[in-house]
């Protein structure tokens, strides 16, 4: 009899232990950044990145076909940028209309190359609390700056991420607008020359 308890009783706790192991395993666990102020990888803006300084300078970045970055007075298709994270407080910059990604030589100078290298086009993000992002070069935590106009010196670190809209596309050409239907007639739709000979169920 007391065996008989005794087994029933190991096994009781074998099924209490297998239970919580069982439950360990099973317990939900927080996604690792889930926070919503937090940048997932692939989150997409589009962007112009304007910056000033104490100076009362000006300038939007802007990645030009040839490669070169400058500093623009007003935004253009050429400072349309998309500013995609690749994970949290890291991101890639690419030039809309060039298609070139934002990278940094060691030497703090900016450039565009047509293909991305995350060693040298990989941007943290640091948010101010006025609005403005501070952006470093993450493998050598250099600051981007706009290159400097001679004699000035190098401009300011500090960009505002101002919302931008991707071009629209362009119209094909010899596609004109249909006219006016002719409310006088007896077939406004001119439906009837279209569908003569032929079931409307077949009409395409």
């Amino acid at each position: 009899m007391d065996q008989a308890k005794t087994r029933v009783g190991a096994r009781g706790l074998g099924g209490l232990v297998l239970a919580v192991i069982i439950l360990g395993a099973c317990k939900a666990r927080p996604i690792p950044d889930s926070s919503p102020l937090l940048q997932f990888g692939g989150q997409v803006r589009l962007r112009h990145l304007y910056t000033d300084d104490t100076q009362e300078t000006e300038a939007h970045l802007e990645i030009r076909a040839d490669g070169t970055v400058v500093g623009t007075a007003h935004r253009s298709p050429e400072s349309l940028l998309e500013l995609k994270a690749l994970k949290p407080g890291v991101i890639q910059i690419l030039g809309i209309k060039t298609s070139r990604f934002l990278c940094q030589r060691p030497d703090g100078t900016l450039y565009g190359s047509l293909h991305f290298d995350p060693e040298v086009c990989s941007f943290q993000e640091l948010l101010l609390e006025d609005g403005y992002n501070i952006y470093r070069s993450e493998a050598l935590g250099l600051p981007l700056r706009l290159p400097p106009q001679d004699p000035a010196p190098w401009g300011p670190a500090r960009f505002l991420p101002l919302p931008g809209v991707p071009p629209a596309p362009p119209e094909p050409p010899g596609i004109l607008a249909p006219e006016p239907p002719d409310v006088g007639s007896s077939d406004p739709l001119s439906m009837v020359g279209l569908l003569q000979g032929r079931s409307p169920s077949y009409a395409s």
